[in-house]
Formats: C-alpha cells, sequence, structure tokens
C-alpha cells in the first residue's frame, strides 16, 4: 500500500482546475455524483493491473480543521499518515491510497482527530470519541455489542471499542464474492438454541449456541459435528447459521451440527491456550454434553474443530492432542507465533507438531497477506508463522489446504472464507 501525497486522481485534478478557474458549480455538481455513487473514490491506475487508487472524502459542513481515515492493518498506523487534505478552499478533504484491487475492509473517519492536533488523550474514550462511519458511503458492516458479556469493554482497549461500532465497508472491484452470508428468501432457516454448561474443570459457565439444521431428525444418520470457539464471534458477526443453511440448501456439505462455545468473560479468554485444562474440557465435558444433547457424529472424519486468531491455536492442538476426536481443524488467521509465558520461543504450536507422531487430521489454514506486523523483533508475523506451519503440516504428511487472502485481521474477510474451509475439508463436490 502507498500513500499518495498529492493529488493524483484524475477526477480530483480536474475538480481542482475546474474551480480554480472560477467554476462555482464545479464543485456541487462533483458531490451530487458522489451520492449517487458512494465513496470511496476508486480509479484506475495506467500500467498497473493489480492496484488501483481508492480515495477517502469528507464533505466538511462544520469548522473542520483536520480529517483522518482508519483501518487497522489496511492503512498506516501512523496518524498522520492518514490525515486527510483539503482541496483549495473547499469543503472537500481527501486521502488517497494505491490499494490492492481485490481488498474488502472496514474503515472509520475523524474529524477534528485529537492526534492530529497534536494532543495525546488520556483515555480511550477520548481518543476515539471522533472516530464515525463514512456518511458518504451507504455501505455499513454491524458489529453489534455482547450483550452476554457486556464487561469486555472496559477490558479490551482498541479491539473492544473498534468491534462495537459500525463501520463503513469497502468492498474494492475484484474482491472476492462471499455469496453464502445473506440470508435467500427461498432457503428454510436452521434453529438456534441457547444452553449453559458449568464446568467442573474450569470452575465457571459459559453460553452454548448449537445450530441444527432445518428438519433435523434424531431418526436420521448422526450429523456431522462443527465446533467453533469465540462463540459470539461465529454468532453474532461471521453469520455461521445463514452460511450452513445456504451450503446446505445446496447439498454442498453433508448435514451438520454446529455448537459454538463461549469465553465467560475477558478474565478466562486465556483459557483457550490453558492446557491441559481446557482440553479436559472439551474431551471429559462437552463432547459427552454435545452427543447427549445432539444426534452428532462420533466419526473424527466427519468433525470439524474452528477458530479465529487465538482460538485458531487452540483448534489445531485440540486435532493434535485429540485426533479420535477432532479430524478436521480450521484456523482463520490463527496466531501460530503465541508461545506460553515460560517458553522462550514463538511459533509454539509449530514445534508440537514438528515433533507429534502424524496422525489422522485435516487443516484448513488461512492467513491475510497484510498480516505481516507483531510489533516484536523476535515474534513472527502472523502470516509468516502461518506459512511456517503450513510447511511443517505438509513435510509430516498432513493434508492441508491453505489460503492467503488479500487483506488484512478482520472478521469482515473470514465471514466469506469459513465456507472455503468447510467447502474444502467437508464439501461433497471436491
Amino acid at each position: 500500500m502507498e500513500t499518495e501525497d498529492l493529488v493524483k486522481s484524475p477526477r480530483l485534478i480536474n475538480l481542482q482546475k475546474e474551480v480554480e478557474a472560477g467554476n462555482a458549480a464545479a464543485l456541487e455538481i462533483f458531490w451530487q455524483e458522489i451520492a449517487e455513487q458512494g465513496t470511496p473514490l476508486v480509479e484506475t491506475i495506467a500500467d498497473d493491473h493489480t492496484n488501483i487508487l481508492v480515495t477517502f472524502l469528507w464533505r466538511a459542513e462544520s469548522q473542520t480543521s483536520n480529517v483522518r481515515v482508519l483501518s487497522d492493518d489496511i492503512l498506516p498506523r501512523n496518524p498522520a499518515e492518514n490525515a486527510m487534505t483539503r482541496l483549495l478552499d473547499t469543503n472537500l478533504w481527501y486521502k488517497s491510497y494505491r490499494l490492492h484491487g481485490d481488498l474488502r475492509f472496514e474503515y472509520l473517519i475523524s474529524p477534528n482527530d485529537p492526534e492530529l492536533l497534536g494532543s495525546q488523550p488520556e483515555t480511550w474514550q477520548a481518543r476515539t470519541a471522533t472516530w464515525q462511519m463514512d456518511p458518504l458511503n451507504p455501505k455499513q458492516y454491524l458489529l453489534p455489542d455482547d450483550g452476554e458479556h457486556p464487561e469486555w469493554e472496559d477490558f479490551w482497549g482498541m479491539w473492544s471499542n473498534w468491534v462495537r461500532r459500525t463501520h463503513s465497508l469497502a468492498e474494492l472491484p475484484t474482491a472476492p464474492p462471499q455469496p453464502w452470508i445473506m440470508p435467500r428468501p427461498d432457503v428454510s432457516a436452521g434453529q438456534v438454541e441457547k444452553h449453559r454448561l458449568a464446568s467442573k474443570i474450569l470452575g465457571n459457565s459459559r453460553m452454548i449456541y448449537a445450530y441444527t439444521p432445518t428438519n433435523y431428525s434424531t431418526n436420521l444418520e448422526p450429523y456431522s459435528l462443527l465446533i467453533f470457539f469465540d462463540a459470539w464471534l461465529y454468532h453474532q458477526i461471521i453469520p455461521i447459521p445463514i452460511i450452513l443453511d445456504n451450503l446446505l440448501a445446496e447439498d454442498a456439505i453433508p448435514p451438520l451440527v454446529a455448537i459454538l462455545i463461549d469465553i465467560p468473560d475477558f478474565a478466562s479468554r486465556s483459557e483457550l491456550v490453558n492446557f491441559p485444562a481446557y482440553l479436559d474440557f472439551l474431551k471429559q465435558e462437552f463432547i459427552p454434553w454435545a452427543r447427549q444433547t445432539y444426534h452428532v457424529t462420533t466419526d473424527p472424519s466427519l468433525t470439524i474443530v474452528g477458530g479465529s486468531s487465538l482460538s485458531g491455536v487452540t483448534a489445531a492442538i485440540a486435532a493434535l492432542r485429540y485426533p479420535d476426536l477432532f479430524g478436521n481443524v480450521i484456523s482463520q488467521s490463527g496466531w501460530f507465533g503465541w508461545k506460553p509465558e515460560d517458553d522462550t520461543e514463538h511459533e509454539w504450536m509449530a514445534r508440537q507438531f514438528a515433533h507429534a507422531t502424524k496422525a489422522s487430521v485435516r487443516f484448513y489454514l488461512e492467513a491475510g497477506s497484510l498480516e505481516f506486523d507483531e510489533g516484536s523483533r523476535d515474534q513472527p508475523s502472523l502470516l509468516l508463522s502461518n506459512r511456517h506451519l503450513r510447511t511443517v503440516l505438509q513435510a509430516k504428511g498432513y493434508s492441508v489446504y491453505y489460503n492467503e487472502y488479500q487483506g488484512a485481521h478482520q472478521p469482515v474477510v473470514w465471514q466469506g472464507t469459513l465456507a472455503d474451509g468447510l467447502l474444502s475439508l467437508i464439501g461433497k463436490k471436491g
């Protein structure tokens, strides 16, 4: 990604010439065109078939001293590099970037941004008070509050603030389609039931969300089983029930039951990598409960365990330790650079697989092309650690489907690629 510091947009160059020539109507005509087509403004770049020029716009309707555009991992993290420029003395502010034409990402705009004003807000709330959607972009990406755990807002800092907003959505011209994520009027919806499961091993209880397909029956063959961690993410943000409804309606995957396991609270998030306690919970408490409550398979080849980021690590270690339970893994941007606190080297997960006897487990791993900055000199990026784990698994003889998508660590991408993982592992058409 390159920042275009000067006016490089052909449309803005022409507009600037019109304004300088005294054409008072040119600016209003431009805003009318933008209202019809929406933002960001997308233009081709001569002799470049990979990248396009993407220009974010802001129409100032009050006193504006600066404007900033934000998108985690897509745009530079230095606020000054994302500062918009005012076009002459008009109400138009802009910022252009050279971006891959197949990106899909969330972003926000911050007028009168305190960091660009040179102040250092003491609280995260003050720092983000000016962040808002792009009013010129009709596409939105709603990330709802977690009604089960409203207290997480106080713990998660930037991430909590980021995920609890409605964002503007940028879908560049060649972004991969996401055909499975929207409800279809001709497709019957499955049922989602909520349970609370107590764990003696972990000393707490959690919500469980269980999806059963339409016409679910205990008189049929046992259903394939899909297990995902981070239930809020995979129920509220990434719409697993809708994705499964659509895949099943097209007979793309075998009938299955999906069970999403919640995290009790923020303080318990570390339990995902608290081995062996969490794995004992899965084997001794969760799996028996799932099999008793739902008509699901005991065949590991028809059982998938999955997650994203930290829970992607949990999914992988669960299959390594218990391949007799979990025969398939979906990891979406798994944080495989992770290591236990008492370990001296990163990429702990790759070493576990390198030293263990190969088991009958298949993997779908994916990582984003922009997931390359972890901010630690001795820790490999998420992208590199996923590539490394892929290579280790392949060298051991595992079946690995590896997907490297254009994008960052954002659920707006994972919601589309989740179906790719299911089709790779259990798709009925290969």
